[in-house]
């Protein structure tokens, strides 16, 4: 398995690429935004995604999104392909273009709002802060682009200031390296919103 970060070689991948992340909409049922190929090229012309690949074969992708005039970046459409699943490979991607961001822009903000617990939990393990909306981008471009979430409605009713994602934050300007009590402190944390997930999950089911 190959993982590096994507150049024009790997265009091609584009439109697997967004298939691969509209099937993960369909099959979670969660709200993951689509993308069209013209803006998954654009990631991989200006070298802001991570491809993985097995034998030429698409494995897994992310790419970077930068927000507020660089002040904020968010590492965005993380897929694994199916056939690539349950080895570990999405965990992988996440630290190669969290490590890519922190280098290309060293002095943003790293942001996430996600539904899925694995992404929480790896979030977590990288540093980020549960927080809330109000202190990710203002930028209003990005909030536009979850127009196409089936959970929009919930975003548009709470004044963008609450949905079923969670917002977690890396600051680098407060990152310090994690304590021991740190560290048992975001086991916790983590176990408290996957619990809360959960529950969200199960009302909205209800409905």
């Amino acid at each position: 398995m190959e993982i590096v970060i994507a150049d024009k070689s790997h265009i091609i991948y584009a439109e697997v690429i967004c298939d691969a992340i509209a099937d993960a909409a369909t099959v979670r049922g969660t709200g993951i935004a689509k993308r069209e190929p013209d803006y998954i090229r654009t990631k991989i012309e200006n070298g802001n995604a991570v491809i993985a690949l097995n034998q030429d074969r698409f494995a897994g992708f992310c790419y970077i999104e930068t927000w507020g005039h660089g002040k904020f970046v968010a590492n965005s459409g993380l897929i694994v392909h199916p056939n690539f699943r349950n080895m570990g490979l999405a965990k992988q991607i996440k630290q190669k273009i969290f490590e890519h961001s922190r280098a290309k822009f060293p002095k943003s903000k790293v942001f996430s709002i996600t539904t899925g617990l694995a992404v929480m939990k790896m979030n977590s393990d990288l540093g980020y802060k549960p927080v809330t909306f109000s202190e990710l981008t203002n930028d209003q471009s990005f909030w536009n682009g979850c127009q196409t979430c089936k959970n929009y409605d919930v975003l548009q009713r709470t004044e963008q200031k609450m949905c079923l994602c969670t917002g977690m934050l890396y600051d680098p300007e407060k990152q310090k390296i994690p304590s021991k009590e740190a560290q048992v402190y975001n086991k916790k944390t983590w176990k408290r919103l996957k619990n809360i997930k959960q529950s969200l999950f199960l009302k909205r089911d209800k409905k």
